[in-house]
């Protein structure tokens, strides 16, 4: 028998703590346990299949579900429910044999995200309630309640602000001191707990119970299931536009026709993607835990994650099963095809990090024998999001896979919205982090190092503190703009988004460059000494205002008073051009953009529930020159977007679809790596940029909203009045090879005036106090403009149709039953977003974005509220309750806004000072 303790001398030296100070791989072993999973019960045959398939494949299906995994058995089940009998699924061996069946089937219900917490509550009404309802069998859901340790108050704050969330949806919840903790559970160590945070009705699921109960279910709502039976091959055609189409699936038993594959494989959902030309941007490792010998005292205890020691402790009967999140773990590096039901050696040199914590957390392990080891092969990703929606190479091919270990914990929420995106085109909830579609840039996808690198750093800081702050340092320096050594050069602190370096603020310490990955000294490598960036990053690791707060209230009252330049060249930039380019406008955005060239409009497309797919600017302009990336040659009519770079892909492939599925005469071009782009914005930048642009800047000869082609510092450049930020301002849009002429004509006539650079956290913050909106904060898929306050951009006093316009004159008709509200705060207290909003003593919503404005010198939260009897949310309902934000379990006194609380007369913009 192996013993907890004899592993932990087997790997001395000692380890330190994970992702902050790891050790470099070793293939050293230690003590031996036999490899095999702690359920009862596991769908493996006993001896090899007869190798012939369950049953026989039809020839069509309307939908053909590829892997019998938890995704795979949770998607089928919610397709035939929502009434979609010719559905398919096909396994290749058995159900769960690929990472399914050794998962450690946790489920936790509370997470750092609205949307999150909506899904894992679905996977437990599924397991708890659906399943043994309809088909009377028990899926073998234990309610054994979990147990969030902190060692600090950085941590026991974060679970504060999950527990202030959980109050908005039911999630019964409790901040626990040390002596409680230890009532709760008397085996813990609690000498060195800060707090831990209970939450009685989380759980543990059976792998085979949940996915055999799932299939009887599918099965008998019409699902085939057919087991042993692999996909040999994809058919994909183009149609008659050229748009590839998922046309067949084959398989070694024959070939079914249908138009749509949904690839839920798990770690083979790479190999399978390859099969239709779809890149799967995961990667397959080694993921571990070991299960205990029988101990004394620890039934019914709740399951516990400690997450400073990365490590979690799962009830397992009468004894443990413990594992966590390393900060080397092993790649699978050649996925084998004929993997099933199987399991690694583990290696125990990598391991013992686990072991260690868990033995200062329940200290009985150390004298406790090791009965089993469970190391099988998961799936992760770059930003540790499950991959899912339809891939944007190919129609009617789906993902729902990548689930970094969480399939079953998320696996009902997913499945139902996977379901109901394949049937209506989109899902219920606002899935974008979810979405393949949105959040890789193409140029990604298919970039194995970048894959590699991300999806490693996303792996060992998966139990690491979610500061608002952070930023990645694997796969950096990917996309950079024309301006990025420019400002490299003056302190700028960047940021990655989709790829992009953008800049975050300024340093007054001097250059920050962000270094190659150095996987945090992990495989032999070595760690970077000195570095400032990540110095810096770690100085912002708080829930307190961060130590460059002054830093950046400097960069935005300076925008205010005097002017500051904004490099935004990450912006996505498309021209929509052709003979119908006016008729995919009016239908795809929601304000009038058919107007004279010159003009700008700022817009929102909608889906067809009318909820918003993005917000953008849409300038209508006149042909150019073929070879210019400011006005590019076209026949038809012509639009310019301009498209905040982080959604700029989700932007991409919303138009795409659209255009495809309404097959109009127009192109979609991108000039994104062409143009860079410039803002200045504040009270003075109208008298320095007369000094730079060759035209007048008038309010009667420049108005805001048009824009025009002009030259600067003798270049030629697209000027935009425009504001992001809530002051005077221009766009500058230039020619890459001309931006950093441009910058410093521009810098150079400000210096007497008091320019400064800055960067995106002063956009948060100006944009906030002015009442701009920013997608995917406080404006998603699930919000429409009605609710969010942006009627305006509806064109709704015109005749013309427009994606979403039915949608939101029903809503219009019927009444508004959330809306967004702008909250202020007397207390100088930083929120982030996930607050719990609280009307007369009632919760009524959550914030989603928050920021502190410097002009107005208050905290701003901005969240959606409804009204607890279930009536219309009126502007005279916002307008009555007395209110209070809940963060960390600490209320504090708000005032609501219905206009802007900064210029609500919005004059700066227009240039009334």
């Amino acid at each position: 028998m192996s013993y907890v303790s004899c592993a932990l001398r087997a790997a001395a030296p000692r380890l330190p703590a994970p992702w902050r100070s790891p050790r470099p791989f070793s293939s050293a072993t230690g003590p031996t346990a036999k490899k095999s999973v702690p359920y009862q019960k596991t769908l493996k045959e006993e001896g090899p299949g007869s190798g012939e398939p369950s049953r026989p494949p039809p020839s069509s299906a309307e939908v053909v579900v590829v892997g019998g995994g938890s995704l795979g058995c949770q998607t089928t089940y919610h397709l035939a429910k929502l009434g979609v009998t010719n559905v398919v699924l096909l396994e290749r061996d058995r159900l769960t044999s690929g990472t399914t069946w050794h998962t450690a089937g946790l489920l936790w219900q509370l997470r750092p995200s609205d949307v999150e917490v909506e899904l894992l509550a679905h996977t437990r009404d599924v397991v708890s309630r659906d399943l043994p309802a309809e088909t009377g069998l028990h899926t073998g859901w234990v309610e054994n309640g979990g147990l969030f340790i902190a060692s600090n108050k950085q941590r026991l704050d974060e679970y504060k602000r999950l527990m202030s969330l959980g109050k908005v949806y039911g999630v019964e919840s409790y901040v626990l001191t040390p002596s409680q903790t230890k009532d709760l559970y008397p085996l813990m160590n609690t000498d060195d707990l800060y707090g831990t945070l209970y939450v009685p009705k989380d759980g543990t699921m059976d792998p085979a119970g949940t996915c055999s109960t799932l299939a009887r279910a599918a099965t008998a709502r019409g699902a085939t299931i057919i087991e042993n039976c692999p996909v040999t091959g994809i058919q994909v055609r183009a149609d008659d536009f050229g748009v590839r189409r998922v046309y067949a699936v084959e398989t070694a038993h024959g070939t079914i026709q249908t138009p749509c594959v949904v690839n839920c494989a798990g770690v083979w959902a790479r190999a399978l993607g390859r099969l239709a030309g779809v890149h799967v941007p995961l990667v397959g490792m080694h993921h571990a835990y070991v299960v205990t010998e029988r101990i004394e005292g620890i039934q019914n205890m709740p399951n516990v994650r400690d997450h400073d020691a990365s490590v979690y402790l799962r009830l397992q009967g009468d004894a443990l099963s413990v594992g966590g999140y390393e900060s080397n773990p092993i790649f699978w590096e050649k996925v084998s095809e004929k993997f099933a039901f199987g399991l690694f050696d583990l290696d125990w040199d990598v391991f013992m990090q686990h072991i260690e914590g868990a033995i200062n957390r329940v200290p009985v392990l150390e004298k406790t024998g090791i009965k089993s080891t469970v190391c099988g092969p998961e799936s992760f990703t770059a930003d540790h999001k499950p991959l899912m929606g339809e891939a944007p190479e190919v129609r009617g091919f789906f993902l729902g896979c990548g689930f970094n270990s969480a399939g079953m914990m998320l696996g009902g929420g997913c499945g139902r919205e996977l379901a109901h995106w394949i049937i209506h085109g989109r899902p219920e909830k606002d899935m974008y982090g979810y979405d393949i579609r949105q959040r890789f840039h193409h140029s990604l996808t298919d970039n194995n190092r970048w894959i590699r690198e991300r999806s490693h750093e996303s792996y060992a800081k998966n139990y690491s503190v979610v500061f608002p702050h952070d930023e990645p340092l694997a796969g950096r320096n990917v996309r950079k703009d024309p301006l990025h050594e420019e400002l490299l050069r003056q302190g700028c602190v960047f940021q990655e988004r989709h790829g992009w370096e953008r800049p975050g603020w300024f340093s007054p310490g001097g250059a920050a460059p962000v270094l190659d990955y150095d996987y945090y000294g992990a495989y032999g490598r070595e760690r970077h000494k000195d570095y400032t960036y990540n110095r810096l990053l770690g100085d912002e690791y708080t829930f307190d205002f961060p130590p460059h707060h002054d830093v950046i209230k400097n960069e935005c009252l300076t925008c205010r008073n005097a002017l500051a330049l904004f490099d935004m060249s990450y912006f996505g930039k498309f021209y929509l051009v052709g003979p119908e380019a006016t008729k995919a406008a009016n239908w795809l955005f929601s304000a009038d953009v058919s107007k004279a060239p010159g003009s700008t409009v700022y817009t929102c497309m909608l889906n067809k529930q009318g909820g918003v797919e993005s917000d953008l600017t849409v300038s209508r302009i006149s042909p150019g020159d073929p070879a210019s990336p400011l006005a590019p040659a076209f026949e038809g009519d012509g639009y310019y977007l301009a498209i905040g770079g982080a959604v700029a892909q989700h932007n991409w492939s919303h138009i795409t679809s659209v255009l495809q599925d309404m097959k109009l005469q127009c192109k979609l071009l991108d000039c994104s790596e062409e143009l860079g782009m410039m803002s200045i914005q504040g009270p003075l930048s109208r008298v320095v940029l007369q000094e730079v642009l060759d035209t007048d800047l008038s309010n009667e000869a420049f108005p805001f909203s048009t824009h025009k082609i002009t030259t600067a510092a003798g270049c030629t450049v697209r000027a935009m009045r425009l504001s992001f930020v809530g002051e005077m301002g221009w766009e500058l849009h230039v020619p890459k090879a001309d931006c950093v002429k441009v910058y410093r004509a521009v810098m150079q006539a400000g210096a007497r005036h008091g320019i400064t650079n800055a960067g995106y956290r002063a956009i948060d913050s100006l944009s906030i106090e002015k009442g701009y909106r920013h997608w995917h904060a406080d404006l998603r898929t699930d919000d429409t403009p009605l609710e969010a306050g942006l009627a305006f951009t509806c064109k709704l006093k015109s005749s013309i149709p427009f994606l979403g316009r039915e949608a939101v004159e029903a809503q219009k008709a019927k009444g508004i039953f959330r809306r967004l509200v702008c909250f202020t705060t007397d207390e100088k207290v930083p929120m982030f977003g996930l607050e719990a909003v609280w009307r007369d003593g009632k919760v009524v919503g959550h914030i989603r974005r928050a920021d502190f404005g410097f002009a107005i010198d208050k905290t701003i939260a901005y969240g959606y509220i409804r009204d607890p009897e279930g009536g219309p949310v009126s502007l005279d309902f916002v307008k009555s309750g007395s209110y209070e934000l809940e963060r960390m379990g600490v209320t504090y006194p708000a005032r609501a806004h219905t206009k802007s609380p900064f210029d609500p007369d919005n004059k700066r913009v227009k240039g009334f000072y």
